[in-house]
């Protein structure tokens, strides 16, 4: 984004860029296309009038919205044809202290992201808006061109999907959540099977996305003693031609995986009571081009 020094445009959008940042994201879960949304919205806004424009906050929200939206019903195609699981971009965080704002560092989880895929492009919008940014329905029925009554209605349908199919979100302190991460894999690289069912919950999941482009499960895998083996399997294929370093992504530990000189993925990592109970392995290589890029976000200006 190109921009003069003493732009008026420009300084009203650098400084609400970390927000409409997370509003894209969290719209579309790619931090790649997020970047393409802001982009443009930015060239649209370089054309308003400012004297037009009574509250900058709202407006650029509601820009950046409706871009996402646009990105999003034109991919849901593509997505349809997606072969295996789809999970978002893995987003590092330029700053670690997401944590302290619980509502933000849901909003951005793995797990959180997931759900929000089973709502429609509406719905997933309408969310982000009023449960995480307290936009107002009137706001936002503006924004996605409905009333404020059929908003309302969405919010209410979106709020219940949301809460049936997602865990009671528990803060982690990332220090203790990588901690157990990092005994888990130590673990694993020994084949100690009962040491990693000990820090497993019984209904943990792995979830890779490859879009059949590397090779990963296409279906979840289920359960601590099968979760376990692949874990075996995948720490022994590193220790022999590669390595695996701990990182942080979604503001959650992660460990990103090399086989000899190559990338080769993501996994982060969700901890439930103490014990983990998900990894989302991302393979898919189109997903990993802009993974070492630190992003900001924020919900307030």
């Amino acid at each position: 984004m190109n921009t003069r020094p003493g732009d008026e445009h420009a300084e009203r959008f650098t400084l609400l860029r970390p927000l409409l940042f997370t509003i894209a994201y969290e719209i579309l879960g790619s931090a790649t296309e997020s970047d393409d949304v802001l982009q443009d919205s930015y060239l649209r806004w370089a054309e308003v009038d400012l004297a037009a424009v009574h509250d900058t906050k709202a407006y650029l929200a509601q820009l950046v919205t409706r871009q996402s939206l646009n990105v999003l019903r034109a991919q849901s195609r593509r997505r349809e044809d997606y072969i295996g699981p789809w999970l978002p971009e893995p987003l590092l965080l330029e700053t670690k202290d997401a944590s302290t704002d619980v509502v933000l560092a849901e909003s951005v989880s793995m797990a959180m992201l997931v759900v929000l895929e089973t709502l429609t492009p509406d719905e997933r919008a309408v969310f982000v808006l009023r449960e995480v940014f307290g936009f107002s329905h009137d706001e936002i029925a503006s924004t996605i061109g409905k009333s404020a009554s059929a908003v309302r209605q969405m919010a209410h349908r979106a709020r219940e999907h949301v809460q049936s199919r997602r865990k009671r979100f528990e803060p982690v302190d990332p220090k203790m959540s990588m901690e157990l991460t990092t005994r888990f894999f130590t673990a694993a690289s020994t084949g100690d099977v009962d040491g990693l069912l000990e820090m497993l919950t019984e209904d943990v999941v792995w979830t890779a996305d490859s879009d059949g482009k590397r090779s990963a499960a296409r279906r979840p895998i289920l359960g601590a003693e099968k979760v376990a083996r692949v874990i075996i399997g995948l720490v022994r294929v590193a220790g022999e031609n590669g390595r695996i370093e701990p990182a942080m992504y979604n503001n959650s530990p992660a460990l990103k995986l090399y086989l000899g000189d190559s990338f080769e993925g993501i996994v982060t990592v969700e901890i439930t009571e103490g014990r983990i109970s998900h990894f989302y392995a991302m393979r898919n290589p189109d997903k990993l081009g802009g993974v070492d890029i630190p992003r900001e976000i924020s919900r307030s200006v």
